[in-house]
């Protein structure tokens, strides 16, 4: 896989439950708010959705995002690789 990538990360707040499997498994770019549910850092309001576009340079980033959305219980995160229009994450 050729780096840098421009990763898309996409989230569906309303649809937390607060289970913090992807705070556990990325406390860098998920934090759990006081309400109860997990915030995506630094991610933009867009609609219904927060967004954050991120440059990876490197695979251990690019893995630990992808994790992140991998363990989330009820499938509301989601990874892109934005050149290819390619949805990395949930598989």
């Amino acid at each position: 896989m050729d780096f840098p990538k421009t990763i898309k990360v996409v989230y569906d707040r309303n649809g937390c439950i607060g289970a913090q499997a992807c705070v556990a498994i990325n406390p860098i770019d998920w934090v759990m708010n006081q309400d109860g549910k997990a915030d995506l850092t630094e991610g933009k309001k867009e609609g219904d959705r927060f967004v954050k576009v991120i440059q990876v340079d490197d695979q251990q980033t690019l893995n630990r995002l992808v994790e992140s959305a991998n363990v989330c219980p009820v499938n509301i995160i989601e990874v892109w690789d934005i050149a290819e229009y390619k949805k990395l994450a949930p598989q």
